[in-house]
């Protein structure tokens, strides 16, 4: 209670609300809930309530996530709820030198209370034979249908097949998508499920669009951007080649950005975000890889440089601001060819996303129509002969 009170937290979300309970009283569980609603606490304080309270040797909770960035968070909240407790945590992921590994096999061997790690990387120090596994109590899969998305089935369940059968198991997810169903009726024994607001944006975000040509959009953010009271902006592309130029265009504008993909080393990645957290950077240009989990306060804008392919990455970006409950802007740029994927997201979403013109001086831009096809200029094609062979 006293971390709780030191980080400022005063009421439980509904998500706190309905899970803490159940994970208390030993239950498996599937938790969907959109993004920024505090997942991330309503497994972590009950999960140390058990550990603090039944002491064992060796690791007792395993928490797996898609990406080190998330593990690298949750970790720091981990260190922040149990300020005041005798609980550790370790956070094992991809990249490095060989210290990295070296501290992280250390820490595997000497026995965190909590392990938060990637899949791959786990693995690969299971394979080698020195991580005791046999007094893990609980498992909880966070983004579940991230580590789906990016081809972690296999590994999962290979880590499974270490634990022990007895266990508590706790799935977190925004979506639940088939592949996700198969896994949990794999390794889950009658789970409950708690299900709030699946695949819908917060409801403090205000969500807007504009119809535009490709040579339109930096132009645009530009516009959107040049003496506006925005603090923080994080402008998403699919592209790392896309977070490059617009990084590069945008610091020969004077903002202050700076980028994040996975061209940069794992230590380049955290100081960009450490920097944009701490207000050294006004704008943060990203790819998806920081769409999901990432926790950052008072994200006044999003933009969408470009539309989601999946409708449901669109949640995951727009959840990045109106966060626990505060509010923000989401905007996304679309093309013509991107008409027919974004009425799937206005589909998903259940909303018509409203339209903004756009500024005038930027020239005609294109009509939003969905329903069309675009079909390519005519070709005058003349008629040749079959040859004989």
């Amino acid at each position: 209670m006293d971390g709780l009170d030191a980080m400022g937290f005063e009421t439980p979300s509904p998500v706190q609300e309905l899970a803490i309970p159940q994970i208390i009283d030993n239950k498996d569980l599937i938790v969907c809930a959109q993004t920024g609603t505090g997942k991330t606490a309503a497994y972590l304080l009950p999960i140390m309530d058990k550990i603090q309270k039944n002491k064992i040797e060796g690791f007792s909770t395993l928490i797996l996530v898609p990406t080190r960035e998330l593990a690298l968070q949750i970790d720091q909240q981990m260190q922040g709820f149990a300020y005041f407790l005798s609980i550790s945590s370790l956070s094992v992921y991809g990249g490095g030198d060989a210290s990295v590994w070296d501290q992280q096999k250390r820490g595997l061997m000497d026995g965190a209370d909590v392990i938060i790690a990637t899949p791959g990387r786990l693995i690969s120090h299971l394979n080698l034979g020195y991580v005791n596994t046999k007094q893990v109590k609980h498992l909880i899969l966070d983004e579940a249908d991230r580590m789906l998305d990016m081809g972690f089935y296999e590994d999962l369940m290979q880590i499974v097949n270490h634990l022990p059968k007895k266990r508590q198991n706790l799935m977190f997810s925004a979506t639940m998508p088939e592949q996700m169903r198969k896994l949990a009726s794999s390794i889950m024994v009658n789970p409950e499920s708690i299900n709030i607001a699946i695949s819908k944006p917060a409801e403090g975000v205000l969500q807007a669009a504009y119809m535009v040509y490709d040579t339109q959009k930096i132009p645009l953010i530009q516009t959107l951007l040049k003496d506006k009271d925005v603090k923080s902006v994080i402008i998403f592309s699919s592209t790392k080649l896309n977070v490059k130029a617009m990084t590069k265009e945008l610091k020969r504008q004077k903002f202050a950005v700076e980028g994040i993909h996975s061209d940069l080393e794992q230590s380049e990645r955290e100081e960009v975000l450490r920097g944009f957290r701490n207000k050294k950077y006004q704008i943060l240009v990203a790819t998806d890889i920081i769409a999901r989990g990432i926790d950052i306060d008072s994200i006044d804008l999003v933009i969408n440089f470009d539309v989601p392919r999946d409708a449901e990455d669109y949640v995951h970006r727009v959840g990045r601001t109106a966060r626990a409950a505060s509010e923000g802007v989401a905007l996304t740029f679309i093309t013509e060819k991107d008409q027919l994927e974004f009425k799937s997201i206005e589909n998903l979403i259940e909303k018509e996303i409203f339209k903004i013109p756009v500024p005038a001086e930027l020239g005609e831009a294109p009509v939003y129509n969905p329903q069309v096809k675009k079909r390519g200029p005519k070709r005058n094609f003349k008629k040749r002969p079959f040859k004989k062979k």
